[in-house]
């Protein structure tokens, strides 16, 4: 498909960029001691992430998915 379309990436750079930090906390930590613990870091990496797509900081971006969670729980 990049190759009749000039304005999609021939690579996925993007993708492998976005996971290169995971991974080097990974290998620097030696992993994860519990399932819970693995889980709770990839729902942080991508609230803030998603929260710096949409011009959020990190702080604001968990706060208010844990203000969403509160009402959802309510």
């Amino acid at each position: 498909m990049f190759v009749t379309q000039r304005d999609v990436p021939a690579t996925n750079n993007v993708s492998e960029r976005a996971l290169r930090p995971s991974v080097i906390f990974r290998k620097v930590t030696n992993g994860f001691r519990s399932a819970w613990g693995a889980e709770v870091y990839a729902d942080i990496c991508s609230i803030v992430a998603t929260g710096r797509l949409n011009g959020r900081t990190a702080l604001a971006a968990i706060t208010e998915a844990l203000a969403a969670g509160a009402l959802a729980a309510a």
